[in-house]
């Protein structure tokens, strides 16, 4: 018997609610509202809600195999107001639907190698499942201390420079965690966080921290075998402090992502806008990122470890541009030494470089150099495009020690158009992202160097309704 489905009733629930709500607010004038009823409390609360529509298809080069698919979703949340002035309950969940799509279980019968792009919409774990693909994505307390400061335990949306939504699939990135978010200071603010589990993009279970690295493809080791870390990750959770300065035109971050027995990640970053003139002004931004293994790197077996003892990476990251109310440019340029590899879980964020372009990263690699512009265009309130180029100079793919993935050097282009509707449509966009890859280092003549990563074309139809 086919189990009932925990979201639908959620589902359901919230929208009696809504509709009970609905029945009062046009109620005849003259009734005096109850206040000491649940309804009440309910109204008080905050109901938000997000739909979304996610196509996406990548052409391989020549007779390499393309994917395609379509996959649809719908989630509710809610957000009691607060209870004794200093406390709240959220909770949210969220379903989805493979509606059509390629068999992302299918290997490239040239390369022997699984779809990159399509099969993340879904769950990785289970490529051709249609149904039951749920999430309970919060499940959070809040307590309010001071005049600004929260404490979150519980499911919630991780917001830090390593961890973070990653919106680029169906659904994001959820952490299990206590975060602490002080701001009692006119100009400084505080982050504390504790990681315990983790739910990936393109996944519907929760893992334990040490569990979730390695559901990703992991890639070779320095050695350029097969990695085998994937469930041989001990790591008792994730620690995340970090502190901003804000005054003026200038912005200082310190973060420090400590993966228990595992990984230290080290960030500053420093930003300034100049005051607008005539309607615009200066960006110029800088980052520096130092990491060092932790422990064991995972695994007291060298080979079942994710980093290598006594092992590290630094990473320059910088940008300087323009911005106005209808044109914005930026040039940004990023270099990761040859030191190591510069090494963060895919499944917990994308990298905070200035660099990082949708659809792919600089995660595994040293020794990179990377330059790339950003433009974009807003003729208008509810339109906004995009053009954006890359250069991106890695290792040789035979480089073991320093490319984990087998990716050549390559040149990226992206184009994005996004649509905000209004008045009746208010809450809904779309966006049209394309993305075009080309090989801009040796291959070898291996296709394995190339399908999904270069001489390809990327493209998503993206439609988001959120209330």
């Amino acid at each position: 018997m086919r189990r009932i489905n925990f979201y639908y009733v959620v589902w359901s629930f919230f929208i009696y609610i809504n509709f009970t709500n609905a029945q009062g607010i046009h109620a005849h004038h003259e009734v005096e509202k109850d206040t000491n009823t649940i309804n009440h409390f309910f109204e008080k609360g905050r109901f938000y809600g997000h739909a979304r529509s996610y196509m996406s298809a990548t052409l391989n080069k020549g007779d390499l195999t393309d994917y395609n698919a379509w996959g649809i979703g719908a989630g509710i949340g809610y957000e009691t107001p607060k209870i004794l002035k200093h406390f709240q309950v959220g909770i949210s969940g969220f379903f989805m639907f493979n509606l059509k799509s390629s068999d992302l279980s299918n290997l490239d019968p040239k390369t022997n190698q699984t779809n990159r792009y399509e099969i993340g919409l879904f769950d990785i774990e289970r490529p051709n499942d249609h149904e039951d693909l749920d999430r309970l994505e919060e499940l959070f307390f809040k307590i309010h201390a001071g005049k600004k400061s929260i404490l979150t335990i519980g499911r919630q949306i991780p917001q830090t420079p390593f961890i973070n939504p990653q919106d680029g699939r169906m659904r994001p990135t959820l952490i299990e965690a206590a975060a602490l978010d002080v701001k009692e200071w006119k100009n400084i603010s505080l982050h504390g966080e504790y990681i315990w589990r983790i739910s990936p993009r393109s996944t519907v279970r929760w893992f334990d921290t040490g569990e979730s690295i390695g559901i990703y493809p992991v890639g070779v080791d320095v050695n350029g075998k097969p990695s085998q870390y994937k469930n041989n990750i001990e790591s008792a959770g994730v620690g995340v402090i970090g502190s901003t300065y804000q005054k003026k035109q200038l912005n200082i971050q310190l973060w420090d992502t400590y993966i228990d027995n595992v990984l230290n990640t080290a960030q500053l970053k420093i930003e300034w806008k100049s005051k607008s003139i005539a309607g615009k002004n200066w960006f110029v931004g800088g980052q520096y990122i130092q990491q060092n293994s932790i422990g064991n790197g995972g695994n007291e077996d060298p080979t079942k470890a994710y980093t290598q003892i006594n092992s590290g990476a630094k990473v320059f990251s910088g940008r300087v541009g323009q911005q106005s109310a209808k044109f914005d440019w930026f040039l940004n340029a990023t270099r990761t030494t040859a030191q190591g590899r510069y090494l963060m879980p895919r499944e917990w964020g994308r990298e905070p470089f200035y660099t990082f372009m949708p659809r792919e990263r600089n995660e595994g690699f040293g020794d990179v150099t990377v330059a790339t512009i950003n433009t974009f265009y807003k003729p208008e309130n509810h339109i906004k495009i995009e053009l954006s180029g890359g250069y991106f100079q890695l290792p040789d793919v035979k480089n073991f020690a320093l490319n984990k993935y087998g990716m050549p050097s390559y040149s990226q282009i992206n184009l994005g158009l996004t649509y905000q509707f209004d008045n009746y449509l208010k809450g809904l966009n779309a966006l049209l992202l394309v993305v075009r890859k080309d090989d801009i280092g040796e291959t070898y003549q291996n296709d394995r160097y190339v399908f999904n990563k270069v001489n390809m074309t990327h493209l998503n139809i993206i439609i988001n309704y959120h209330y």
